[in-house]
């Protein structure tokens, strides 16, 4: 940055506020609700409803979650649910079970996760566990049933 550049922002004449303004992205806010009965859905849909910026909100009651799709800042969505309805809320930590390499490794596979889903998460000793190289798949698919060029060797 030169001096001029420098000598420029100082002297700026326009509002300070709109060169810090950020703007809010479009974006998909999810977060874990416990919703046990319609009332519990009404309330929780009616506390994000009426926020500036919120385009759709889906509520799903069974698997306790609520979908914000808007320009919404995440932390301010978070924080007037758990305002606005006394829950206890946090971002949905869970996500579908086939993204995960191992799902049933300790920590990942949650009992109260809904089905079709297990527990986010980056943990440094997922790498440990097995999983096969390229040499070990290159001579089980040598083998394969599969493989119309495997090897037939009975």
């Amino acid at each position: 940055m030169g001096v001029l550049d420098h000598f420029s922002n100082l002297f700026d004449c326009s509002s300070a506020r709109s060169r810090l303004k950020r703007t809010r992205q479009f974006q998909t806010v999810e977060i874990k609700v416990k919703m046990d009965c319609e009332g519990c859905e009404r309330k929780v849909k009616r506390s994000v409803e009426g926020m500036r910026g919120v385009t759709q909100v889906v509520v799903e009651r069974k698997v306790h979650k609520l979908t914000v799709v808007g320009y919404v800042d995440p932390g301010k969505v978070l924080a007037r649910v758990a305002h606005r309805t006394g829950k206890r809320v946090e971002f949905w930590p869970y996500v579908a079970y086939d993204v995960v390499a191992h799902p049933y490794a300790a920590g990942v596979y949650d009992r109260k996760a809904p089905s079709g889903y297990v527990r986010n998460v980056e943990d440094p000793q997922m790498g440990n566990l097995a999983r096969a190289s390229s040499t070990e798949v290159r001579y089980t698919t040598a083998f394969s049933d599969e493989n119309p060029a495997s090897c037939t060797v009975m």
